[in-house]
């Protein structure tokens, strides 16, 4: 049984840090594109960022410089570096996994920025 857990969301300040992890059971994880969504109340969900197995990064304009998406296959683990984040990052972030026609995705964590 795949499963995709999302950890180190939270409230942070305007300006402030966080780091998410998702942690990955039940899947070829070292074979598969990992990504970072999210969805703002009353939005769609919407790619933040995604690495590839063989660790090509791609990112949404609207995170680039701030976010970093990184993985250790060791750890069948993928994360997410926030810095610099504003009211606008708020969201629940989800953790998605896919290999060949399969994808997965973790029940998110909250992040909320506000003073």
């Amino acid at each position: 049984q795949v499963q995709l857990v999302e950890s180190g969301g939270g409230l942070v300040q305007p300006g402030g840090s966080l780091r998410l992890s998702c942690a990955a059971s039940g899947m070829r994880f070292s074979i598969s594109t990992m990504g970072w969504y999210r969805q703002a109340p009353g939005k769609q969900r919407e790619l933040v960022a995604e690495i590839t197995s063989g660790g090509s990064t791609k990112y949404s304009d609207s995170v680039k410089g701030r976010f970093t998406i990184s993985r250790d296959n060791a750890k069948n683990t993928v994360y997410l570096q926030m810095i610099g984040l504003k009211p606008e990052d708020t969201a629940v972030y989800y953790c998605k996994g896919s290999y060949f026609q399969s994808v997965y995705w973790g029940q998110g964590t909250q992040v909320t920025v506000s003073s």
